[in-house]
């Protein structure tokens, strides 16, 4: 067994606690990482607080970086020493894993937010006194100093690089750039509107400067938020706050409407405002998630009218073995600077970085181990 620190939640709305964990062994499929940073996301404080479905007590924590330092017999990719960035795992077998979809995997689910386990079953970690403890959350729970995770999942960087700053590329980063790079894909002279400023809203108004859409529209209810979307290159902020923002991106785009929008917010009105800023033919691409059950009242009539597409996106649609080293590179050229999202904060200040994080105080907390 391999000694590790980790945050633990035992139960719904408790703090994350940090005490000793155990973690198996590397099994032939698996490697072992010294996590250096992970970031926060929404959905770890969503299953802390039971909004999200997930096994306590558990390690959550989805988007690690740090060095891998044991390697299973099978391992081909890794090696002890590598720096890797931590993502969504996936069965690796399933028809869409095969063909290069594994945000499709058909176990994802269980992979990633439901099971706590292996797919077989079995627990990666375990407290100090030998009960289990749910983790594997995402196929990593990298909030610890050490996490059990696949091949598949770990993703070798270039070394020399901050993990503070790598650490959101696993999931934040990706998911909003790759729901811009590789679904939206804005045309020229296009108009995108990104409904919340969180994250995940400015990676991808950060990743949609890339393209030749030439109206970046930032839609928030923070104007610290919609400041920083302006300095990241918004053309546009709309405060949400101030009147009806479908209203405000028609005038934007005189009366026309945006070719494109994203949703982060998941929140079902949000999502209503985002679909009615669609011109005619426009595509609305959904990252947000919402609470299960949550419905969206669509005039049936506007479908027909104005034909809008509705495409929902997981992890971007991210083949992460590419993406994510071709988001790494962009930004090492500086063309992606994520840095400006990134706050960091010592693993021993966990409540406080989640508190930050949940109250808006900061758009990125990161965790550093050290």
């Amino acid at each position: 067994m391999i000694s590790a620190t980790a945050a633990v939640v035992r139960g719904p709305g408790e703090p994350f606690r940090l005490e000793p964990v155990l973690l198996d062994e590397p099994r032939p499929d698996e490697v072992l990482v010294e996590v250096a940073a992970a970031g926060i996301c929404h959905t770890d404080l969503s299953v802390r607080a039971g909004h999200t479905p997930g096994p306590l007590p558990a390690v959550l924590g989805h988007e690690g970086a740090g060095t891998v330092r044991r390697v299973g017999s099978a391992v081909t990719g890794l090696r002890p020493g590598q720096p890797v960035v931590l993502t969504f795992t996936s069965c690796g077998r399933c028809p869409d894993c095969r063909t290069g979809r594994p945000v499709r995997c058909e176990h994802w689910p269980r992979l990633n937010l439901f099971g706590g386990a292996r797919a077989d079953g079995s627990p990666t970690l375990r407290a100090a006194d030998g009960s289990p403890l749910h983790g594997h959350f995402f196929g990593q729970s990298s909030f610890a100093t050490h996490s059990l995770v696949t091949e598949r999942n770990a993703i070798p960087v270039p070394g020399g690089l901050p993990p503070e700053l790598l650490a959101p590329f696993g999931c934040g980063v990706q998911t909003g750039a790759g729901a811009v790079l590789n679904v939206l894909r804005p045309e020229p002279g296009s108009t995108l509107v990104v409904f919340g400023a969180g994250a995940v809203g400015l990676a991808a108004l950060l990743a949609a400067r890339l393209t030749p859409a030439t109206g970046l529209v930032a839609v928030d209810v923070r104007p610290e938020r919609l400041a920083l979307a302006r300095e990241l290159g918004a053309t546009a902020v709309v405060d949400a706050t101030a009147g009806d923002p479908v209203a405000a991106v028609r005038e934007l785009t005189g009366g026309r409407g945006a070719g494109y929008a994203l949703e982060t917010s998941g929140q079902p009105a949000v999502l209503g405002q985002a679909v009615g800023a669609l011109a005619a033919g426009g595509t609305c691409a959904v990252v947000g998630a919402a609470p299960r059950g949550s419905e969206l009242a669509l005039d049936a009539a506007v479908l027909l009218d104005r034909t809008p597409r509705i495409v929902g996106v997981n992890q971007g649609a991210s083949l992460p073995g590419r993406f994510l080293p071709a988001l790494v590179e962009l930004f090492r050229a500086g063309r992606l600077p994520v840095d400006r999202l990134v706050r960091a904060f010592p693993f021993a200040e966990v409540e406080r970085a989640a508190a930050a994080a949940a109250g808006g105080e900061v758009v990125k907390p990161v965790l550093v181990m050290g």
